[in-house]
């Protein structure tokens, strides 16, 4: 009991300590926080009293600052006024005083070039009209020298025409070593389908047996198993067990190896199965690419065939032109006494022109005829003859007179053309053997060009050297065609539009050319052809040169006007790219700065807008007009392109959006400017386009070699993408560039390129020379009627001119 008192005593003890220790700990922090709560209020009210004397004590600060400002601030203007005033004296006195002596030297000067004028006009005048005579005596000398150079450089070209034969015998060989090669890769074809076929039906064959023999060695087995039940069941009980178990096991394990051989036979012939169908794959893998070969072939064939038949024509063009020189040459000898003569010629003119024609020289034996006599005879040709050419030369006068004005277009066909090809048509200039309406005309014609910058002028004239040139093509031939051997076509598609008629002769509608009273009407078939002297044939290469010097001065003029421009539309201005990068919360200085962005570009669009209404003003022939686009939008891709890849600043990612917006104007330009004017302009821009492309695209390093060469760029080479994908930078988003295993691929590639020197450029290069063929030209050309088109008033007051008037009148 002790102890349990004892133990008792202990726990109450224990208990009571418990009590006692949570009690005063309770009372210990109840002092604790309510000492802590008034030390945070002194705190705070001490906090706040320094807080408002620190507040006054810079509001009296900033207060004394704003006296001091406004204080110094008068000072200074009251100076700075007093300043500006005496300097506004000073200078009103010294530019009054230079006013005065800039007044007075100038009145010097204009009374000094008053007289400098005077005596320089005299002076002038006098130099002009001894230059002029000068001029004149040495343009005949010049004259006369180029054309006796031109005549030898016609009788070169002549000779060449043995050149031009050889080439086409060679060309000949290699149609038929080619012809030849064609032929057997035929018959291998034919030998190795034939083999294939027999190889596979004896294949059929064989496995046909093999499965017969399968079905019988089955039908065998099933027979004996049938066979053997039925003895196993006939026989007696006693004498059952022994025998006939061996014997059916010995007949059953016949059977099962008779089986297994034949099922190893039948693996057997289905791997020779699978191995003949592998084979026959192979064949007809190995035919098909013989087949393409044979279509690269016949491919290589048609294009010799083209350009023999090409050659053929020009052969056959020269030896034409030969002829006529020879002609010429004989006419152009120097004739000999009259005496010593057998028979004389007696030329007979044109009663309305007076020029030479061909065909119309009579000879007359007379060897017993006096030389007075056939002077006399001359001498009563030669004066009416005098008056027929004083009457054409007035003619020739007015017509050059009137195509020498602008005379517009009639029905949206070029007047000054249909007047000089039915002038020239009517006097029989084609042919003359001399005459020098085709110079007057020529010259002209290169005046009018001589001012290059007016693109109005080179259109106007661009339509109607073309419409001429293309009447000429279809109405001149050459005089010596009939003589020429009958094996080879008549062609006179050498030059220019050479072959415009011959695309005319094959159409089925042709192009109808219709003229009144003129012995011209109807279409086609009722067209008669001319046989040209020299004179008409050399217009008409001229004519030849002109449309394509025009048409170049044309393109030039506007690569000119837009090239300021383009190099200006390559990076976008800093300022306004900074305010649509910081201001993308104002949407009215968002749409501000993105117009002042693409005002370059807009600007060549306004100039592309204004070229194409001045071409259609003068009514140029569409085809020429997507010529110069499609020529004008690759000289932009060129220039664009070559920019980006050689200046690391434009290869950013703002600066891929700015040219794709420029890029976008184009677009909308092109769609409203029709497919009939700028065809296949936009394609021109290809190289461009895809760079902006690769450079405005997200998460470039998730891309691979394969996806960027075939889908996102493919027609940029290896050197042009590894250039742009290390000069990448993004001034926008802070984006990487493609990764650096893309990067290390297109390295190797360029290693193993580097032999090709055609790979070894990265800029593109401007093609400057004229875009289209004579084939091109005659398939575009739309139907030309002349009967209806209404002289200039200066030529209906000539009364010589009637045959001009439409067929109403």
């Amino acid at each position: 009991m002790a102890e349990l008192d004892a133990r008792r005593a202990e726990v109450i003890s224990n208990a009571a300590k418990v009590i006692q220790r949570q009690i005063r700990t309770y009372i210990a922090r109840k002092e604790f926080v309510a000492l802590r709560k008034a030390a945070t209020h002194l705190q705070t009210l001490w906090r706040g009293k320094l807080a408002r004397k620190l507040y006054e004590e810079i509001k009296r600060e900033a207060a004394a600052i704003k006296i001091q400002k406004n204080v110094r601030g008068y000072h200074a203007r009251k100076t700075y006024t007093k300043l500006r005033l005496s300097a506004i004296v000073v200078q009103a006195a010294l530019r009054a005083m230079a006013a005065r002596n800039e007044f007075r030297f100038r009145k010097q000067t204009k009374a000094a070039i008053i007289i400098q004028a005077q005596w320089r006009g005299h002076r002038s005048y006098s130099y002009y009209k001894s230059m002029k005579r000068a001029g004149l005596s040495v343009q005949c000398a010049w004259r006369s020298k180029v054309a006796r150079k031109e005549l030898r450089k016609l009788k070169m070209a002549a000779r060449e025409t043995g050149a031009l034969k050889e080439a086409k015998d060679k060309l000949e060989k290699k149609v038929e070593e080619l012809t030849w090669r064609l032929q057997l890769e035929k018959r291998l074809r034919t030998d190795l389908e034939e083999a294939k076929a027999q190889d596979i039906a004896k294949l059929q064959l064989s496995l046909q047996a093999m499965q017969v023999q399968l079905d019988e060695a089955n039908a065998t087995l099933v027979k004996e198993r049938e066979a053997a039940r039925k003895a196993i069941e006939d026989a007696p009980p006693v004498i059952k067990e022994m025998p006939v178990v061996v014997v059916d096991t010995e007949k059953v394990d016949l059977l099962t190896n008779e089986n297994e051989e034949l099922k190893t036979l039948l693996k057997s012939q289905e791997k020779r199965a699978d191995e003949a169908e592998r084979k026959c794959a192979e064949v007809q893998e190995l035919s098909e690419e013989r087949l393409k070969k044979m279509e690269e072939a016949e491919s290589k064939i048609d294009q010799l065939q083209e350009s023999f038949q090409r050659l053929e024509e020009k052969l056959s063009n020269l030896e034409s032109e030969n002829q006529v020189l020879r002609q010429q040459a004989l006419v152009m000898s120097p004739t000999k006494g009259l005496s010593g003569r057998s028979k004389t010629a007696v030329i007979q003119r044109s009663p309305e022109n007076g020029h030479l024609l061909n065909g119309e020289i009579k000879a007359t034996a007379d060897l017993q005829s006096p030389v007075p006599a056939l002077k006399d005879a001359a001498e009563a040709e030669q004066r009416p003859q005098k008056a027929l050419n004083d009457r054409q030369q007035e003619n020739q006068d007015a017509l050059i007179k009137c195509i020498m004005q602008d005379i517009g277009f009639s029905g949206g066909r070029p007047v000054a053309a249909s007047i000089i090809y039915k002038s020239l048509f009517h006097w029989r200039s084609f042919e003359a053997e001399r005459t020098n309406v085709f110079d007057r005309i020529i010259q002209i014609i290169g005046s009018a060009i001589e001012t290059q910058e007016n693109n109005d002028v080179l259109a106007y004239w661009l339509s109607n050297t073309s419409t001429l040139l293309l009447l000429l093509q279809r109405t001149l031939k050459a005089s010596g065609a009939a003589g020429m051997t009958p094996q080879r076509r008549r062609s006179s598609s050498a030059t220019l539009f050479g072959r415009m008629a011959q695309g005319f002769r094959t159409s089925p509608s042709g192009t109808g050319l219709s003229f009144s009273n003129g012995g011209m009407i109807g279409g086609l078939d009722a067209l008669r052809q001319i046989e040209a002297k020299y004179p008409a044939l050399l217009f008409k290469q001229q004519l030849t040169a002109y449309v394509e010097k025009i048409y170049g001065m044309i393109r030039d003029n506007l690569k000119k006007e837009i090239s300021p421009l383009l190099g200006l539309c390559i990076q976008a201005p800093r300022t306004s790219r900074a305010s649509l990068v910081r201001g993308s919360a104002r949407s009215h200085a968002n749409a501000a700065a993105q117009q002042a962005l693409i005002g370059h570009w807009q600007s060549i669009v306004k100039s592309l807008s204004n070229f194409l209404k001045t071409l259609r003003a003068n009514y140029v022939p569409p085809f020429l007009v997507r010529k110069v686009y499609t020529q004008i939008f690759s000289f932009i891709n060129v220039q664009l392109f070559n920019s980006l890849l050689l200046r690391r600043e434009c290869c950013s990612f703002s600066n891929g959006e700015y040219v794709k917006a420029g890029l976008a104007e184009l677009e909308h330009w092109c769609y409203e400017a029709t497919e009939e004017y700028v065809g296949t302009a936009w394609d021109e821009l290809k190289h461009i386009r895809q760079a902006v492309g690769f450079l405005v695209i997200h998460q470039k390093p998730k891309k691979s070699l394969d996806e960027i060469t075939h889908d996102l760029c493919p027609v940029l080479s290896i050197q042009q993408l590894y250039r742009i994908s290390t000069m990448y930078w993004d001034d926008k988003y802070g984006t990487h560039s493609v990764a650096p295993d893309v990067i290390a691929s297109m390295r190797v590639l360029m290693t193993e390129d580097s032999n090709n020197a055609l790979s070894n450029s990265f800029l593109l290069d401007d093609d400057s020379s004229i875009p289209f063929s004579v084939d091109d030209i005659s398939k575009s050309m739309n139907q030309i009627d002349l009967s209806e088109i209404e002289p200039p008033p200066l030529i209906r007051q000539n009364s010589a001119f009637n045959f001009l008037l439409p067929r109403a009148e």
